[in-house]
């Protein structure tokens, strides 16, 4: 199984007053996931459904990851923050697939990553990483890792 995690793009408002759960991606966050969700459609990344952390931040980037890769995308409360590697098996087990798109949070996604298939890495906001996932060991390999900066046009 393909497995693509997709880290939400930029939300930072500096004077933010509201709950953290509730920022949406700023008007430069929202740019670069069409950058990223442009990139993405360019290398015909092909996964069946995107599911998506019920934040703001996440849903408005799978929102916009779905719009150029022409596929559903569903909220996925597994992915909220807190999201591990011993919440994988579950959420694979409740959507099977060939290929999923996940979209979420650090540090839950590098961790996550980790996990799988022992390397050291860093999800950058609105990075993508795709792993092949072995589902009866639960082992992955890191086909790759994209930080935002490389998939600009």
């Amino acid at each position: 199984m393909y497995l693509y995690f997709l880290r939400h793009g930029e939300a930072d408002w500096p004077d933010w007053k509201k709950p953290d759960d509730e920022r949406p991606l700023t008007k430069r966050g929202k740019k670069e996931m069409h950058e990223v969700g442009a990139f993405l459609a360019r290398i015909k990344a092909r996964p069946d459904l995107i599911l998506t952390s019920p934040l703001p931040r996440a849903s408005q980037t799978a929102k916009i990851a779905a719009e150029h890769l022409k596929i559903k995308c569903r909220e996925e409360k597994l992915l909220a923050p807190g999201f591990g590697h011993s919440q994988l098996k579950r959420l694979i087990e409740k959507h099977p697939a060939e290929s999923l798109m996940l979209v979420g949070h650090e540090p839950d996604f590098t961790e996550t990553i980790s996990a799988l298939t022992g390397a050291s890495l860093k999800l950058a906001k609105a990075g993508v990483a795709l792993v092949d996932v072995n589902v009866s060991s639960g082992n992955g390999r890191l086909l790759w890792l994209f930080p935002p900066k490389v998939m600009k046009k």
